[in-house]
């Protein structure tokens, strides 16, 4: 039986929340969530990788169990968190490893790439995004018009992200039979966005979300120059990074595994055993270091 540990630790006075499970002296696969998650979304995840990985999913700042300081104690950006997961990786000894991204996971998991190339020796990408082409502009363009004027009109058009309907609608829009999906999940995200200066938080990161399209062409770079193993595991009828987007990577990594599954955003929670199927049959034949 799989033991998942429940850790926390200090980071530049922040406190990152991790859970991790597997031997200690085992290859790493770190996991990279979205919003409105946390490390939450790999509860079930987890116990299925520990048996030859040390795995370790943290919640990003401002995010799960980590530290969520209001916007005028820390800048929420892309940048920032990824600073932050770099320093608690350093912090826990982690110098390489496997990284599976998903939504906001993907943008902090390319900016730890290109900042230490080396230390990066896969890639799981679970609608996770990296081109143009995966953006479905219905869902996006709302995003983009903020990031353009940042008025408090383009601003307050984003608020009903936020609720109910919107964080119910990203676990089951997709899903052939949406109760597949634990309702515990979203009722988990949407008790912490209820918490104080938890809109301004998530207002802040949408709107500077577009800076993460600034650093695509590096990352196709890094992952053609670098020969990086790639698995691209997608829920093909995601309507907020759709199949282009993970069709693409076999511009960059032509060898690249592809699999589309018949779900959505979060297809952990509706395709778990073939998700993790996909995975450990993929890690066993490229066996990252």
């Amino acid at each position: 039986m799989v033991t998942v540990h429940h850790r926390t630790v200090s980071v530049d006075g922040l406190e990152v929340f991790w859970r991790e499970a597997g031997p200690a002296d085992a290859p790493v696969l770190v996991l990279l969530h979205g919003y409105p998650s946390s490390s939450h979304m790999f509860r079930h995840l987890i116990p299925r990788l520990a048996e030859h990985y040390r795995v370790i999913a943290p919640d990003h700042i401002g995010f799960g169990r980590s530290s969520a300081p209001s916007v005028d104690d820390f800048e929420y950006t892309f940048a920032a968190l990824a600073e932050t997961t770099a320093r608690f990786l350093s912090t826990i000894g982690v110098t390489r490893y496997t990284i599976y991204v998903q939504d906001y996971g993907a943008p902090i998991g390319w900016r730890l790439a290109l900042r230490g190339p080396a230390a990066v020796v896969g890639v799981i990408t679970q609608n996770g995004n990296a081109y143009e082409e995966g953006f479905v502009p219905e869902f996006w363009n709302p995003i983009w018009a903020d990031a353009a004027e940042r008025t408090a009109e383009t601003r307050e058009a984003l608020r009903p992200a936020l609720g109910r309907a919107a964080v119910e609608w990203q676990y089951t829009h997709g899903v052939p039979d949406p109760s597949t999906v634990d309702p515990d999940a979203w009722e988990h995200d949407l008790a912490l966005l209820a918490r104080a200066g938890q809109d301004d938080v998530q207002l802040a990161l949408f709107r500077d979300y577009s800076s993460n399209r600034d650093l695509y062409p590096a990352v196709h770079e890094w992952i053609r120059t670098s020969h990086v193993p790639v698995l691209a595991i997608w829920g093909r009828n995601d309507e907020i990074f759709d199949a282009a987007g993970a069709h693409t990577f076999l511009r960059d990594a032509p060898n690249a595994r592809l699999e589309l599954l018949d779900g959505g955003h979060f297809l952990l929670e509706s395709h778990l055993d073939l998700v993790a199927t996909s995975i450990t049959s993929w890690l066993a034949e490229k066996r990252p270091a």
